[in-house]
């Protein structure tokens, strides 16, 4: 699913206005009808006061007519609008006259008046800003805004978090809506991912409001957003006169003394997500424990007992993952620099692969096009440097992945595959995934794909999916605190299964409203 700027949707919009032949306003009703039908879907004609704060632009609009809606549904609403400007927009003013025509008169709020009294067992729908706001709230919005959010009533956002822009951080992170529920129109926000961001929604959903299907199609974008309906296309089938080098040998490199582990979770990864051999390097400490305990696995023991010295093997991989466990000391350093200047192998570089990359980074440029790096936060910023804030670190990434020719893996709640200009961002996984380990199997599982020959990109973004499908099937038996690495590796094959299910999408994101 594509993510779009601002312009973009509003291009949308004015050219769904013109090819369909309807007003902007008709389309706000539209748009404020499918949020009126969400709520009283769920309210069931219950008695809540609903609190509307409007603004007065086009978001406010969408407010008062979600407000007559309501007030026509029977509903027990009052209705605030918040006069932070003298201009107001057209379809504001329009639909202000037809809440008046019920005799009803909203509650105007000014610079100088008290903020109204929000019972905690209330529900607020956020209608101040848009999609549109680009310069902070004035302090007395946004003290009523924090108002609204110490009053621990429901609050319903409409499109977006009100004081939250679509394309930086917050300037005041006191002064944006946190909303428990955001009805996003038609298309996700690239906020609602982002952990500086994302923090202002605890669930979203699309709600589609008709905009033009073939103009959104159309338009060029380097976002997109990453569910099963995405992914389902990369899927390559197995054939039934293939045999196991027919899906590639994967060689892993990592481990040392007391972090035997990490590699192991990368090899029993890598063969569950459908490699045809898996070889692992290691230092001699580890070779029984591999031998014992996943004996699918073939083993290429390192001369010294407990650490990396000197990567040597006479095997023909079509793929390499290196660094989990690998450890830091001078002499794996060494023998990561000698094996980095030799090789032509893609890699897929993970944990203290990266760390040494950090330190050396003369050796970037020694690595194949088109590799892949999957780094933590931490690891991510002793790579490319500090930066401002989320927006920042996306174009520190994509200037790292152009200038180096690598598909960057952005690891976090909603993990992002920057390869260039362009995001792929996924939306499953869940906290629980949160746990030693998580991220080695994720190597395990991108080296999987492309030892099976899958474009290195499409591996990336397939193997993140896969990663987070298979922690959500695994919390559902475990919850999230009992969540461990190799549960998630247990479930790998479940979630290539849920591939080919007819379930429906039910992370915070799904759409709803389809005609």
């Amino acid at each position: 699913m594509k993510i779009f700027a601002a312009d973009h949707v509003y291009a949308a919009d004015e050219f769904t206005i013109k090819s369909q032949n309807i007003s902007s306003n008709e389309l706000m009703e539209r748009a404020s009808n499918q949020v009126f039908k969400w709520l009283d879907l769920r309210l069931q004609g219950a008695k809540a006061k609903l609190h509307v704060f409007s603004g007065v632009g086009n978001n406010g609009g969408d407010g008062l007519v979600i407000a007559r809606l309501l007030l026509e549904k029977g509903y027990d609403v009052i209705v605030h609008i918040v006069n932070f400007s003298d201009n107001r927009s057209r379809d504001f003013l329009i639909n202000l006259d037809r809440l008046k025509q019920l005799k009803y008169w909203p509650e105007a709020i000014n610079a100088d008046t008290a903020y109204p009294e929000i019972s905690s067992d209330a529900i607020v729908i956020d209608c101040i800003f848009g999609i549109g706001l680009n310069r902070s709230p004035e302090d007395w919005v946004g003290g009523l805004i924090g108002h609204i959010n110490s009053s621990k009533a429901f609050v319903l956002s409409v499109d977006i978090p009100s004081g939250l822009y679509l394309d930086r951080v917050p300037d005041r992170k006191d002064f944006v809506i946190r909303a428990n529920h955001t009805l996003t129109f038609q298309v996700p926000k690239l906020v609602f991912f982002l952990p500086e961001t994302g923090v202002y929604t605890n669930q979203w959903e699309l709600l589609n409001i008709g905009l033009d299907m073939n103009f959104l199609s159309s338009i060029e974008t380097m976002m997109y957003l990453i569910g099963k309906h995405e992914v389902l296309p990369l899927y390559i089938p197995r054939q039934k006169f293939s045999h196991k080098g027919t899906y590639g040998h994967a060689l892993i490199i990592g481990g040392s003394y007391g972090k035997i582990g990490a590699p192991l979770m990368t090899s029993e990864a890598c063969l569950n997500t459908g490699a045809g051999l898996v070889t692992a390097f290691i230092p001699k400490c580890g070779y029984t424990i591999f031998q014992t305990s996943f004996p699918e696995a073939m083993v290429i023991a390192d001369s010294n007992e407990e650490s990396i010295t000197n990567i040597k093997y006479e095997i023909t991989p079509n793929v390499i993952a290196i660094g989990p466990g690998l450890g830091t000391n001078t002499t794996t350093i060494n023998a990561f620099a000698d094996f980095l200047k030799g090789n032509k192998v893609p890699l897929v570089i993970d944990a203290d692969g990266l760390n040494i990359l950090a330190e050396f980074p003369e050796l970037i440029k020694l690595i194949p096009p088109k590799s892949v790096l999957t780094p933590h936060p931490k690891e991510l910023q002793r790579l490319i440097g500090e930066w401002n804030d989320d927006f920042d670190k996306l174009e520190m990434v994509k200037r790292f992945s152009k200038n180096n020719d690598l598909i960057i893996v952005v690891k976090g709640a909603h993990t992002i595959t920057v390869y260039q200009n362009q995001l792929y961002i996924n939306n499953n996984g869940n906290p629980g995934m949160a746990t030693a380990g998580s991220g080695d199997v994720l190597t395990g599982m991108i080296t999987g794909l492309i030892a099976q020959g899958y474009n290195h990109l499409n591996a990336a973004v397939f193997g993140v999916y896969l990663h987070g499908k298979a922690g959500d099937l695994g919390v559902e038996k475990t919850g999230y605190q009992a969540l461990t690495a190799t549960t998630i590796i247990d479930f790998i094959g479940d979630a290539f299964l849920d591939l080919f299910k007819n379930n429906d999408e039910t992370k915070s994101g799904q759409e709803v409203g389809s005609k």
